[in-house]
């Protein structure tokens, strides 16, 4: 025989589910998915474009028709950029202006041009490189990148720009040469201040995207004439080994929006920053006082500026 009071309560608490914890959890996850929303909007006007190559719009035209104000400017986030797909990500970066060459640590972050396969992109490059670089296994590659994006120093008085790497243990396997790997145990076991490596030369030079104005480059081409320079691992960004060129611009204060190249193909873009230095320049910034631009700006930047 069934008992039916049992099955009461069962029911009861079945109908307290729907009626209240379902509806709960619903409108927990509708706010969650708003401040999602609200955390990585950007309130950025974009040109409009099509897939194919041909309707991508000059950025010339894109900088005169939506010029970004300090107050659109202030909505970009290193997290809100990695939203955006690489056209997008474009047309900001055309309408930046290098600022000051940066001094101190900053924080960086990478990601790969959305849509497209990062580690297919470093595949192809490697393919084409000769020598050292090419013996380079892709996923060794993929973790390569990401360790040096940890973080950056620059030594604005020098010109000079070191990486900041917190774990040396897994770039042994760059290095199969006996001669190789007793030089990077020297290395590991007297790690230079603050573990930073790969040291790049810091100037402002021509943007491989737009030529309209200059960017702050990073150079690793010539790394091996910087002072503290290590063989071993330095030569893995130089021209013995992957051939790297950055360069960056500044979003606003703090925050650098940055591009990466190796042999001189775009990889991927990544992002700099320092809270103290945008907590300390933002109020300036939104005011509409003028930036410290160390490059040259363009000439289409300078006929608006005297407008």
């Amino acid at each position: 025989m069934t008992d039916k009071t049992a099955s009461v309560p069962a029911k009861k608490g079945a109908s307290l589910i729907k009626r209240v914890l379902i509806p709960a959890v619903v409108v927990v996850i509708g706010v969650a998915a708003y401040l999602v929303h609200r955390y990585y909007a950007v309130s950025v006007t974009f040109a409009p474009y099509d897939a194919y190559y041909a309707s991508k719009p000059d950025f010339a035209e894109i900088e005169y028709k939506y010029p970004l104000s300090p107050k659109e400017l202030m909505t970009l986030t290193p997290e809100s950029l990695k939203s955006l797909d690489q056209e997008q990500v474009n047309q900001i970066y055309a309408r930046l202006t290098a600022g000051p060459i940066p001094d101190g640590p900053y924080d960086g972050d990478l990601f790969f041009p959305k849509g497209t396969s990062g580690q297919k992109r470093l595949g192809e490059i490697v393919q084409g490189l000769k020598g050292y670089a090419a013996d380079l296994e892709l996923e060794k590659l993929t973790l390569l990148g990401r360790a040096l994006w940890k973080g950056k120093v620059f030594y604005r008085d020098q010109r000079v720009l070191r990486n900041r790497i917190s774990d040396l243990n897994f770039f042994s396997e760059f290095f199969p040469d006996p001669n190789d790997q007793r030089e990077f145990q020297f290395v590991k076991d007297h790690p230079t201040a603050e573990n930073q490596y790969f040291p790049a030369k810091l100037y402002c030079g021509q943007s491989l995207l737009d030529s309209r104005r200059e960017s702050i480059i990073i150079d690793y081409a010539f790394t091996d004439e910087l002072e503290g320079y290590r063989r071993i691992p330095d030569k893995l960004a130089g021209r013995e080994g992957l051939i790297v060129r950055d360069e960056i611009r500044m979003v606003r204060p703090g925050f650098y929006l940055g591009r990466a190249y190796m042999a001189g193909t775009f990889i991927l873009n990544f992002t700099l920053y320092n809270k103290e230095v945008a907590d300390q320049g933002s109020p300036a910034f939104l005011n509409n006082m003028a930036t410290q631009e160390d490059c040259w700006v363009g000439y289409q930047r300078m006929a608006a500026n005297t407008h």
